[in-house]
């Protein structure tokens, strides 16, 4: 047996390193055609008209779709290009059924936007034949400024984590009464998801029944959208989802490809695979919005905190309303008797935003631990002292307990290992050569969330126990922690249990998304394991310890032993207050007179609730805090300011932290038991790796150099 929390080897990694792993382009459907995307090259205007004469007689096409022929969704709801409305995987995917990415009108709201797509029996003829239709617009002038951009009307602005505007206490008198205050702004960029798997779909009808194979984060969200779109029952749409080269977000839901490449099928008669190229990657599947925060904070001569003021302003789309919610940590990290929150958004013509790693919190998190940086050097305070002053021993927003909380020892732990007693705090006080060195940290934090979700497992003759639940591949490890959780709750050995995800005919549950795989799909896998157990030893006093495999089916009239369980949260979910916690330290270097900056090192301490795999977590970890190098140094979305064109939109433009720019990233994980907040009382690692990194580089970086950076990404020239 393999304990649980051991560092197992991935059970799927050898498909994957012979190229035995399939992902969504890769199954050899007969018959299959290829399809290609046109996109807009205007920012906002119409599309006059589709010039595809030429171009359906050139060699393989099929079909050219454009606004001027492409079938009518039954499920398209019109669009005036100002749609409004609520936010979540299930409300985006039924805002973007009105959205005129799927050819149901002429409007164009971006560029890069989706107006047409060609079929051919090869991708060379159908890249060919995309690239040589001609399109008419009639152009109109973009809003791409955020300065200038109209500002939404408070009423339609619709946070996902909560209202727009929260209030406890009277900030006013928190501030007035403060002894030292800090106010400062702080900026962060458009960023794009860059999963190594592109968006991809194969789209086959079978009569009135349709199949998607997707490279997605949600094989029951696509389903659903896509149902949506067509108007046809759920149970006629099967989504196969075995493996997923990344998602970060960005495949949390579906878009537009998905129902193109069903359109496109329906109209050949044939399998069509549609893969979007890196450029089709920025705009039309969504990336971080620019945000600017203001914070303000008040304390007391010994550094408690008497009041915080967070006010963040997003961008959004033309298409729809969608918030970066980066104030959630505002409201619960720190105990302080008056904080006020608001939220606003400004419309521009680009794609619309969606959830990137760490939604709100990565970028929030920013923000806040910057300007506690700021008010530690402000009240002449260690900076780890500033936050065990203002400690919350209960969650300040709701009053609620906290399931599980090892923030304290999570400081101690990763401060020890990096040796932070050693901190000279003064501005340029620290060297190694000709290098600038400056150490930071800050805090690290996610919501510890867990939705219901369904498992079957059965015992099988040969003594192999298969469990099964739709959930998603996305690179986390799930295949190899299920079979944990099987094994542990079964107790026999993981190699007894085959574990199988990827298809919505399987009992569905949440998408792989906010950190909720392994509290709710591994709350149903334990669940099923438990109930599979109890079902064989009704059958067998004693079970599998002491009967063998084949007589206990042989026993259940020779068929396999099987169970379903749907697994929900509890009351406690309403009763105590769940986060993951962490706490990052960084040190930089940077040369003074070329302002390069370098990462030499970062450590983390993490508290989760149990480590299922330790490997396997510490991985996701020490992927966020790569990913966070990224968002402090490199990453920004570049749109040009008349045409609204992603100018940089490729891995040679679009910086993302290669080997070179990885330091030593040694995570560690703070025992913590947690008896609410899932059945196996574990939290998801996927997103808390990001938060804080951003903030502590930048705190390191004003440790270095007295150059204190508010706008992301910290470039050279900030520096010099």
């Amino acid at each position: 047996m393999t304990e649980l929390g051991a560092p197992l080897d991935r059970v799927d990694g050898h498909l994957k390193v012979t190229g035995g792993a399939r992902y969504a382009a890769e199954y050899p459907l007969p018959n299959m055609t290829h399809a290609v995307l046109i996109t807009s090259t205007i920012a906002k205007g119409r599309v006059r008209r589709v010039d595809s004469a030429s171009v359906e007689r050139m060699p393989g096409v099929l079909a050219v779709l454009t606004p001027q022929n492409a079938i009518k969704l039954p499920g398209f709801e019109g669009s005036s290009g100002n749609n409004a409305g609520a936010q979540g995987p299930a409300a985006r995917g039924a805002l973007r059924m009105r959205v005129p990415s799927l050819l149901q009108d002429d409007l164009v709201h971006y560029n890069g936007q989706p107006i047409g797509v060609v079929v051919a029996d090869t991708f060379e003829h159908a890249t060919a034949a995309a690239h040589a239709v001609r399109v008419e617009y009639a152009a109109e002038h973009p809003v791409l400024d955020f300065a200038t951009a109209p500002r939404n009307p408070p009423e339609s602005v619709h946070p996902l984590g909560g209202p727009r505007e929260t209030t406890r206490g009277d900030v006013d008198r928190g501030l007035a009464g403060a002894a030292v205050r800090v106010q400062h702004t702080y900026a962060t960029p458009l960023e794009n998801h860059n999963p190594m798997e592109v968006h991809n779909t194969i789209a086959s009808w079978n009569g009135d029944e349709l199949t998607l194979y997707e490279s997605t984060q949600g094989i029951f969200s696509v389903r659903n959208s896509v149902a949506r779109a067509f108007e046809m029952p759920q149970d006629k749409v099967r989504v196969i989802s075995y493996f997923t080269g990344g998602g970060f977000g960005s495949k949390g839901g579906a878009w537009s490809h998905e129902v193109l490449a069903a359109m496109a099928a329906k109209k050949v008669g044939r399998p069509v695979k549609l893969m979007l190229t890196r450029r089709q990657m920025f705009g039309p599947v969504g990336g971080r919005p620019r945000t600017e925060q203001e914070v303000t904070l008040g304390a007391a001569r010994d550094g408690t905190l008497t009041a915080i003021r967070h006010t963040s302003t997003s961008n959004t789309s033309t298409l729809e309303d969608w918030v970066e919610p980066d104030t959630s940590q505002t409201r619960m990290l720190y105990a302080c008797p008056n904080v006020h929150t608001v939220y606003d958004l400004v419309r521009l013509n680009v794609g619309s935003p969606t959830f990137q790693r760490a939604p709100g919190e990565s970028t929030g998190t920013f923000a806040l631990e910057s300007a506690m940086d700021e008010l530690a050097y402000a009240l002449r305070m260690d900076p780890v002292e500033l936050r065990l002053k203002n400690y919350a021993d209960v969650d300040p927003e709701s009053g609620h307990p906290w399931s599980s909380k090892e923030l304290r020892a999570c400081y101690r732990s990763a401060a020890e290992r990096f040796g932070w007693s050693r901190r000279n705090p003064t501005p340029r006080s620290m060297h190694d050569g000709n290098w600038l060195v400056g150490w930071g940290m800050a805090t690290a934090t996610y919501p510890a969330r867990r939705a219901g979700a369904g498992t079957t497992a059965r015992l099988l003759a040969d003594g192999t126990i298969d469990v099964r639940a739709g959930s998603q591949e996305i690179g986390c490890g799930t295949y190899t922690v299920m079979t944990q959780v099987a094994a542990d709750a079964l107790g026999v050995p993981v190699d007894r249990v085959r574990f199988e995800l990827g298809s919505t005919e399987m009992p569905e549950t949440p998408a792989s998304t906010g950190s909720v795989t392994v509290a709710s799909t591994g709350s149903a896998v334990h669940d099923a394991a438990v109930a599979l157990k109890q079902r064989i030893e009704s059958i067998v006093p004693g079970g599998l310890a002491i009967a063998s495999a084949s007589d206990i089916v042989a026993k259940n009239g020779g068929r396999p032993v099987e169970v379903t369980v749907h697994s929900q949260p509890g009351p406690e979910q309403r009763q105590y207050s769940m986060h993951s916690f962490g706490a990052v330290f960084t040190e930089v270097h940077v040369d003074p007179e070329l302002g390069m900056v370098r990462v030499p090192r970062i450590v983390t301490a993490h508290a989760i609730g149990r480590v299922l795999n330790e490997k396997t977590a510490r991985s996701q970890i020490q992927g966020g805090v790569v990913w966070g190098v990224g968002m402090a140094l490199l990453e920004q979305t570049e749109i040009d300011p008349h045409m609204g064109r992603y100018v940089n939109a490729d891995l040679a433009e679009y910086h993302v932290p290669v080997n070179a720019d990885v330091g030593t990233i040694d995570v560690q994980f703070v025992e913590e038991h947690d008896p609410y907040v899932s059945a196996i009382g574990a939290k998801g690692a996927g997103e808390i790796g990001i938060t804080g990194v951003a903030a502590s580089i930048a705190n390191a970086v004003f440790h270095a150099t007295g150059k204190r950076v508010r706008d992301l990404p910290i470039r050279i020239e900030q520096l010099l």
